[in-house]
């Protein structure tokens, strides 16, 4: 079934061509796609494609592919891996029918996990776009995704975190000390994850060397990651590097990951070679994956969709590759594609949104760069909502700058502030390394301690020591 849609909004017929068109029109303002040539031309518009957005069948999703299936290899991952039999429970709703069952009593964690499968990125995303925030925050609290490596993220009432020690000389030192500070703020349970400044095997072998004898010297029960090129993983594996996970940023078309230099088929390669080291203690999820709206856009390769719902696709990919984490990096991009605070805030409530729904470990980024209308109170914002969400994870960096990448993000003593107001803990294993460290008071909070205290001097004072 193809063709046209209509809506009567305010006395006055509106007529959108195509699925991807009435996506489009539907999407919350935004600046990417007003760049792009197919956002909305009125608030008036907007609300009219929403009206008519809600009828569509979720089946028409199936049977009209946004971007051909022929052209695009995410389209058929997509569609080939599509279970049916998860599908069958809302097989006969419409989006708006999905959103108000997605609300109810009987939408719990559960049936959540399994719907899951049934679920396509369009589906998600073509519901996100009928939800108020308020409702984007109340479905995606309810769903449970859970991923193990040493660690276990995404249970009920915790909050993981990554620590991220990047450096701009890429100095192990100077991120080794990165690295123990964030761990006396309780920080590094999802992963200490690190963007180097050059993309080359020596280097990475070299960071994922130190890393990891930190890790052995103080029995760290967390995951290290380098975040290289895939290809440089790879050639990092078969020298023998202790290798945990795998990072790659991805997005939600063939063309766009082909400007990543990735293919389906490379992903596929580096997971085998990771799983093949058997590096994890209490599971095997070895992939990270990083995406964020706007990539595929300022790759020229969205075939005309709307940020979001291209996004969302992404995330398809990174389904097929059970990951141990996957981030947002939601207002990184720049203000070409989220202009401002309003606009980050949905977006990484979006995101956060129709990852969980498709059983993805959604964990955030939540920055923005200088050049952006935001400031640090809309990212402690939107941190306090994600969290209220359940988000898997969040990023940190010394004082919410990060010196390498240039582009403000969270601190740690914001994470750490998030998990004393909301009574979220750490991944348990960590949390029991932190009680062992003497870094946990009685109530499970990590307390300020003088640099005299047992856990700082073992800490800082033996750290740096081979």
């Amino acid at each position: 079934m193809t063709g046209a849609f209509r809506s009567r909004h305010r006395g006055e017929t509106h007529v959108f061509g195509d699925l991807k068109t009435l996506m489009a029109c539907a999407s919350p303002r935004r600046s990417g796609d007003e760049l792009a040539g197919v956002a909305a031309a009125s608030a008036t518009r907007r609300v009219a494609a929403r009206m008519a957005l809600a009828d569509v069948p979720l089946r028409r999703f199936l049977d009209e592919p946004l971007i051909p299936y022929e052209s695009d290899e995410v389209t058929r991952l997509i569609l080939d891996s599509h279970d049916a039999a998860a599908f069958a429970p809302v097989a006969a709703l419409t989006v708006g029918e999905l959103r108000e069952w997605l609300m109810s009593w009987e939408a719990d964690a559960e049936r959540l996990a399994a719907l899951a499968p049934g679920l396509t990125p369009e589906m998600v995303a073509a519901v996100s776009k009928l939800c108020g925030n308020g409702d984007l925050i109340a479905i995606a609290a309810k769903c449970r995704v859970v991923t193990r490596f040493r660690s276990t993220i995404g249970l009920h009432g915790r909050l993981a975190s990554r620590l991220q020690p990047n450096d701009p000389t890429d100095d192990p030192l100077a991120i080794a000390a990165g690295t123990l500070d964030g761990l006396l703020y309780g920080m590094g349970d999802a992963v200490i994850g690190i963007n180097p400044a050059t993309d080359n095997v020596d280097a990475c072998i070299r960071l994922l060397t130190m890393l990891d004898q930190l890790r052995l010297k103080f029995e760290v029960p967390t995951q290290s990651c380098v975040l290289s090129h895939v290809t440089t993983s790879i050639q990092a594996i078969e020298k023998g590097a202790p290798l945990d996970l795998v990072f790659q940023s991805i997005a939600g078309t063939e063309a766009a990951n082909a400007g990543f230099g990735v293919t389906l088929a490379v992903l596929a390669e580096a997971q085998d070679a990771a799983l093949s080291l058997k590096r994890g203690t209490v599971g095997n999820n070895v992939m990270y994956f990083e995406t964020g709206q706007g990539a595929a856009l300022s790759a020229d390769a969205h075939h005309g969709l709307d940020q979001q719902t291209v996004e969302a696709r992404a995330y398809a990919v990174a389904r097929a590759f059970s990951p141990l984490l996957v981030n947002t990096v939601v207002g990184f991009i720049g203000p070409e594609y989220l202009y401002d605070a309003k606009e980050i805030i949905r977006a990484g409530l979006e995101d956060h949104f129709c990852a969980k729904l498709l059983g993805v470990p959604m964990g955030c980024d939540v920055c923005y760069t200088n050049h952006a209308e935001a400031d640090q109170d809309d990212m402690d914002d939107l941190a306090l909502l994600l969290a209220v969400a359940n988000v898997n994870f969040l990023i940190a960096v010394p004082g919410a700058d990060d010196i390498m990448l240039n582009y403000q993000s969270l601190s740690h003593h914001d994470v750490m502030r998030l998990r004393h107001v909301l009574g979220r803990r750490p991944a348990p294993e960590f949390e029991a390394w932190l009680a062992g460290m003497g870094l946990l008071d009685d109530s499970g909070r990590v307390p300020p301690l003088p640099g005299s205290a047992p856990a700082v001097a073992r800490l800082i004072g033996q750290g740096a020591r081979p």
